[in-house]
């Protein structure tokens, strides 16, 4: 279907209804007027089909379009659109305003490979092309671009990401009911990049320049491809398909609601890429478990464990649709005005706390403890199992006031401004930091799914659930603390203890004994983290600790021994100590 080169010749074909007659419109590149009209009778076609070769074409010098009962109508397989470049302008089709380009002859790859990442090892970061460098702050020479992300690969690197997952790429439509469709949902040519992200308008040579240049610096290349309700199940697998092959693309996520998701699953084609699929589960968990509801440990646990190989589904607690993550400590309800529904828009329930004040606050208490419960966050979210994303800009503090759903938002309320990682330094270095500790501890990213098991015989299983006592789990429906031991005897017994504390109170928590010659350090806390004089995660582990106290710079931890009890501990077991709303978390 649709333009296609086979030797010296180009193949057009258009599905069009029994009946009804069919025309290919020639344009020469840059005129609005077709110079030369084709017919495409129907008793020369298969079933609906209607097809023409056309022999010794210039494709670079001509463009294309279907007339189909009278009606100028663009290929719904185009692979290419001539069109303004500028974002948001309104176009007439039936003016040839937009026009289809015939594909480009072979492309440069260089010897280009998808990288196929195991899911456990990867840090997805969800971005829009077009916000994600448009901000003049961004200092990017082409804004807005593929071109601009390629410019941003050094910090992509610096933070730790190794995939970016992208919101639509393809064309759709900017104008939907006088607003701007800034997010790219709906219906659309979805094997045509989008031209307007593009700087030269060649946007199928643009975006190839940028999977190329991530895989290059080992960033794998995730499209968005929701598609509309009532798209055929075909097209859609042979959507993807297309983008596999011809743009070396890592994985899509997709709408399992619009496409087949067994049929993607299986298909032999898209076996090597990732397929995946937005789910809020996670997201609701963490959230509540984050601003102390009650009831949430049972919950908390199957988070903490999650494995996205089993399910297809990354671990996220913000994403586009929804509260960014300053927005979620800032307030307690949505304030979409700006969007022109009267506040009726996004989504209702977002589990957030304003922490005391809704939006901007210059109270010091609430500004300190919105501070630590994003440092919450950000551990909630990359150490727990699965494959974590981070929403773009979340790691520098971006915020859209309040507002939950910026769908049609194409101003500097969407896009991210760039100057907030000056003031926020201090926030994207303990992220940056967070994201190598991950790395470091093959206990806290699992290939498999974590069993509660010893299954290497290295004394301790893979995951354990604790509390005030050792190896009991406080599941009553008051509690808000938890402690979880993650241990890979694989890896020359790798064991991580992570205590969460939710609740407004301090509590004290019961740490397992490990295994002889080994000893707990403290390597994070998030009381602590971000404060004068504090110690970076790297910094903590490689520190030889040796006392049963043991405390990181400013932080309220202590560890101490523990008399024995009636319920069993031991003389020598350890007692951790947490601070309210915080998290510490110890290595051996």
């Amino acid at each position: 279907m649709g333009a296609t080169r086979v030797n010296d010749r180009i193949n057009f074909a258009v599905s069009v209804p029994a009946g009804k007659s069919c025309e290919l419109l020639l344009y020469k590149a840059g005129e609005t007027r077709p110079e030369k009209v084709f017919e495409m009778p129907e008793e020369e076609g298969l079933g609906e089909v209607r097809f023409l070769a056309l022999e010794d074409l210039d494709a670079k010098r001509y463009e294309y379009n279907f007339c189909i009962e009278k009606k100028v109508v663009v290929d719904s397989y185009v692979k290419e659109l001539s069109r303004s470049l500028k974002f948001g302008e309104e176009l007439d089709v039936s003016k040839h305003q937009i026009r289809g380009r015939i594909p480009l002859p072979e492309y440069d790859w260089e010897g280009d490979r998808q990288l196929r990442l195991p899911y456990h090892d990867v840090i997805a970061y969800s971005l829009h092309v077009r916000g994600f460098t448009k901000h003049s702050s961004s200092k990017v020479k082409h804004k807005g671009t593929f071109a601009g992300i390629v410019e941003k690969i050094p910090y992509l690197k610096e933070l730790g990401i190794n995939q970016i997952q992208c919101m639509p790429v393809y064309e759709f439509e900017e104008n939907l009911a006088n607003k701007v469709n800034y997010w790219g949902y709906g219906k659309g040519y979805y094997f045509a990049p989008k031209a307007a992200y593009s700087v030269s308008g060649r946007a199928g040579v643009e975006l190839k320049d940028m999977v190329k240049a991530c895989h290059k610096a080992g960033i794998e290349v995730v499209l968005e491809m929701p598609f509309d309700e009532g798209v055929l199940p075909q097209d859609a697998v042979d959507c993807l398909k297309y983008y596999m092959l011809e743009y070396h693309v890592d994985g899509f996520v997709v709408n399992p609601y619009h496409v087949p998701w067994d049929g993607l699953k299986q298909d032999p084609l898209l076996k090597g890429v990732k397929i995946l699929q937005k789910d809020d589960r996670f997201q609701n968990v963490m959230r509540r478990f984050l601003k102390g509801d009650e009831g949430m440990i049972g919950e908390v646990t199957w988070a903490l464990q999650h494995n996205t190989v089993e399910d297809g589904k990354c671990n996220y607690i913000t994403t586009h649709t929804g509260f960014t993550m300053q927005d979620l400590v800032s307030y307690d309800a949505k304030h979409n005005e700006a969007n022109g529904e009267r506040n009726q828009d996004g989504p209702e329930y977002n589990y957030s706390w304003n922490c005391g004040a809704e939006g901007p606050s210059r109270k010091r208490a609430i500004v300190e403890l919105r501070k630590k419960q994003v440092r919450n966050a950000f551990f909630l979210l990359l150490m727990s199992q699965g494959t974590p994303c981070i929403l773009a800009g979340d790691e520098m503090g971006h915020t859209q006031k309040g507002n939950n759903n910026v769908y049609c938002q194409d101003n500097e309320v969407a896009w991210l401004n760039w100057d907030k990682l000056k003031k926020n330094d201090g926030l994207f270095r303990y992220v940056k930091e967070l994201i190598a500790l991950r790395k470091a501890h093959p206990s806290l990213h699992k290939a498999r799914p974590l069993s509660g098991m010893d299954k290497t015989a290295c004394g301790l299983p893979d995951v354990s659930y604790h509390g005030e006592s050792a190896w009991r789990a406080p599941m009553e429906v008051w509690s808000r603390q938890l402690g979880a031991l993650f241990c890979d005897g694989e890896k020359a017994g790798d064991c991580c203890y992570i205590a969460y504390n939710m609740h407004w109170l301090e509590h004290e928590f019961a740490i397992p004994a490990l295994p002889k010659k080994k000893k707990w350090h403290v390597a994070l806390d998030t009381a602590a983290a971000g404060k004068p004089g504090d110690k970076t995660p790297e910094e903590e582990i490689g520190k030889s600790k040796d006392k049963d106290a043991d405390k990181a710079d400013g932080s309220e931890i202590s560890i101490k021994s523990a008399a024995k009890t009636e319920d069993g501990l031991a003389e020598n077991q350890k007692m951790l100590k947490l601070s309210e709303r915080s998290i510490v978390m110890l290595v051996c």
